[in-house]
């Protein structure tokens, strides 16, 4: 069998994808369109095997399928995309850190109202003193 002659479950089998996915990635415009048989099969190269390994790649590293479709396209057009890249993870990067100290502030204010569980005095409250006392505090 040929590299241009791989039907679509053949390539899910191979990239560890489901067969919707696919479809899925072709209709959003992140893979191209495979060419298809009289019977409209379609049929996919060994590339497109390849280009679904880079996208569970990036997508491991955070990558959206907009901006892997966007990161295709710089590579379509014959411009080596790792600048774009590499703005992209530096801004990734720093929304992660943002996020992170976050959630380091959620669990330090979680972690402080259970430490005080047992010491709040029973208050009337109208849902949960617990809860409602942390504004006051």
């Amino acid at each position: 069998m040929g590299n241009s002659r791989l039907r679509i479950g053949e390539v899910a089998a191979r990239a560890g994808l489901n067969p919707k996915t696919l479809r899925y990635y072709e209709a959003l415009g992140v893979l191209p369109s495979p060419s298809r048989e009289p019977n409209g099969y379609r049929r996919y190269s060994q590339e497109t095997v390849d280009l679904l390994t880079f996208i569970r790649q990036a997508q491991g590293l955070g990558f959206t399928l907009d901006e892997i479709k966007e990161i295709l396209a710089i590579r379509r057009r014959g411009e080596v995309p790792c600048t774009h890249v590499r703005s992209l993870l530096r801004q990734k990067a720093a929304d992660l850190d943002r996020k992170l100290a976050d959630l380091v502030a959620l669990r330090r204010r979680i972690r402080r109202s259970l430490a005080r569980w047992g010491r709040w005095p029973r208050r009337k409250a109208r849902v949960c003193p617990h809860i409602e006392a942390q504004g006051k505090r």
